[in-house]
């Protein structure tokens, strides 16, 4: 199997069609931005960590009942995966208050929250993904009530397990955004990526950032912090 044409090229990452109509090449890129692309910059050795991170925990989804889109690590930065159509909706899931939620509610950055929280954003770089709800996506028909109840469901299921997976490692999952897509028969996966770029992962005991926000907040040692999430979760 072949790459034929590139089909994308985002913030993070670029994909490419194949020879095989169902399946699609994702090469993940150095490159990093923050505030819907207002801030740029590269993380030297980001795409490779990405990608291989994204990779470990995806195999694990699939392993307990979470249908995704990976197929197959082909190198540090290339990955097979099922060709979907994405639903245009970013699911972000909370469990501590971070980030923007801490500003919208005025909540200290750090309190935990009561229950775990599900927010939906309308993924369109050009309105910046605003905020919607259940209301919106029915009325703009970006899912049906069904799609929409899985995609909770899978969210749901998927944080129950990372959290807890990630807590031996000494790691809190404070909160992470997660991509669905529907392959050619109408099947939901989970698409797109789960790393330091989608989630916030604060040590459980120092509370150091081992994300994105070191690269978005000037904390320093970003790549350093990528580095130690490789190293907890694949051992290297």
């Amino acid at each position: 199997m072949e790459k034929t044409s590139q089909l994308y090229e985002g913030k993070a990452k670029k994909v490419f069609a194949t020879t095989d109509p169902d399946l699609c090449i994702v090469s993940y890129k150095d490159d990093a931005t923050a505030f819907n692309g207002l801030k740029k910059g590269t993380i030297l050795g980001k795409g490779v960590i990405n990608n291989r991170v994204t990779n470990h925990l995806m195999k694990l989804l699939e392993n307990n009942g979470i249908p995704t889109h990976f197929v197959e690590e082909i190198s540090d930065r290339e990955t097979i995966v099922k060709k979907v159509s994405i639903i245009p909706i970013e699911v972000i899931v909370r469990n501590i208050a971070a980030g923007s939620l801490s500003k919208r509610l005025a909540l200290e950055e750090g309190t935990k929250l009561g229950k775990t929280v599900i927010e939906y954003c309308y993924k369109n770089d050009d309105l910046g993904d605003p905020m919607i709800n259940e209301y919106h996506i029915l009325a703009m028909d970006f899912a049906t009530e069904q799609e929409l109840k899985q995609i909770a469901d899978y969210s749901l299921r998927i944080n129950k397990f990372l959290s807890e997976y990630l807590q031996d490692l000494k790691i809190e999952l404070v909160d992470f955004k997660l991509e669905f897509g529907k392959t050619s028969d109408g099947t939901i996966v989970l698409a797109d990526e789960i790393s330091p770029d989608t989630c916030r992962f604060w040590d459980t005991v120092s509370g150091e950032k081992l994300d994105k926000d070191r690269f978005r907040r000037d904390l320093g040692g970003v790549e350093d912090a990528y580095q130690e999430i490789m190293k907890r979760l694949l051992g290297e």
